[in-house]
């Protein structure tokens, strides 16, 4: 089994929303804002090849599928549909794909399931050959959204995703498409029954701690549907995880992919042994 850590469409969003009530005093020494205020971040997705003899993609990142203008709107960096091209790099196509395992369905986490943006090129899934898993209580929501978070979905996704045949929605731990070597539990923090995913040792975090500098209880995003309830969740999934030796995997942080979780003699966490990115690492 190899780990790969794949670049997918990187975004500049407006730092203040990404670190919620933190000061920018404080969250502008960690990553440094343009003229805008705005932050880079990664929309990075995790590529498990050979997994019981399969490949199995965890998430797709924001892809291309944004028109223009909407493109600019959200601060999407690149036009090309970024994944397709990592995916190369690792010897593989969409097509290659069996499996794509999504936290949620925000679109920086689930757009890159949708070819780039075409003029007059109606919206079209990629990964043909895979099953898309989803959690069955997110895809509820995901089916009739809040207005507080409507505008984080992708309307057209949904119906396209149903009408593959290849949707599978869990509940419990275990997807049947993957058997026992996935493992995932739940958050309702960020977006109800956000999916997090662990496989080999690693967890993928996903928007329940986007990068290391939300691995501290306090800092949470402005998209966060109930935050005092994130920070109870997180510092459970912490403590688990600081127990057990899995490391974290960051979909937004824009220059770490994996670290280990660490808690000083003061109780704050941290992290250590951290690295920009996988490529093949073998589990």
């Amino acid at each position: 089994m190899e780990l790969w850590s794949l670049t997918g469409n990187s975004q500049r969003l407006d730092g203040g929303a990404m670190f919620g009530n933190a000061p920018k005093a404080l969250w502008s020494r960690w990553i440094k804002p343009d003229a805008e205020n705005r932050i880079p971040l990664a929309c990075r997705c995790l590529l498990v090849k050979d997994l019981d003899g399969k490949n199995v993609l965890f998430e797709t990142g924001i892809g291309a599928f944004f028109e223009p203008a909407l493109r600019e709107r959200y601060g999407v960096v690149e036009e090309r549909h970024v994944l397709l091209d990592s995916l190369a790099e690792a010897g593989l196509t969409h097509e290659d794909i069996d499996a794509v395992v999504l936290s949620h369905l925000h679109f920086d986490h689930a757009g890159g399931l949708l070819a780039a943006w075409e003029e007059v090129q109606a919206p079209r899934l990629l990964f043909p050959n895979a099953t898309y898993i989803v959690g069955a209580h997110h895809w509820h929501r995901a089916l009739k959204p809040h207005p507080r978070d409507r505008a984080s979905f992708v309307p057209e996704l949904q119906p396209l995703l149903e009408a593959s045949g290849r949707l599978e929605l869990v509940e419990g731990e275990h997807a049947q498409a993957l058997g026992e070597a996935v493992r995932f539990s739940y958050s309702d923090g960020h977006t109800p029954g956000l999916m997090l995913a662990e496989v080999a040792g690693v967890v993928f975090c996903a928007d329940l701690i986007p990068g290391r500098f939300w691995v501290h209880l306090p800092i949470t995003m402005g998209y966060d549907r109930y935050p005092e309830k994130l920070i109870e969740e997180k510092q459970a999934f912490l403590d688990d995880k600081l127990a057990r030796g899995v490391r974290l995997f960051f979909t937004h942080d824009h220059d770490c992919a994996v670290a280990q979780v660490v808690r000083d003699e003061r109780g704050r966490y941290g992290t250590t042994q951290e690295q920009p990115e996988m490529r093949g690492q073998v589990a």
